[in-house]
């Protein structure tokens, strides 16, 4: 599952050929989750709420290249990295 963002200790990773909704997931210490690209919301798993915040606001600031990540790993192509959150 390639890693294609990391920010205050969270991992943001995609995975080939996934289930859709698009999403991506989320590790951070013992916490996973998953985050619907389209609506921007918690598809599952749990993250605390301040680390929550933050990856929505990420993913806010990066959609439309999370979808392109999405179409690439949807093709088995490797995705590109997307800058994490400052």
């Amino acid at each position: 599952m390639p890693t294609i963002s990391a920010f205050y200790g969270m991992l943001i990773q995609m995975c080939f050929r996934d289930h859709v909704p698009p999403h991506f997931r989320v590790a951070y210490g013992d916490y996973t989750a998953s985050i619907d690209i389209n609506k921007m919301e918690l598809l599952g798993g749990a993250l605390p709420r301040r680390a929550l915040d933050l990856v929505l606001d990420w993913t806010e600031l990066h959609q439309a290249e999370l979808l392109e990540n999405w179409r690439l790993c949807a093709a088995r192509q490797a995705p590109l990295p997307i800058s994490p959150l400052e």
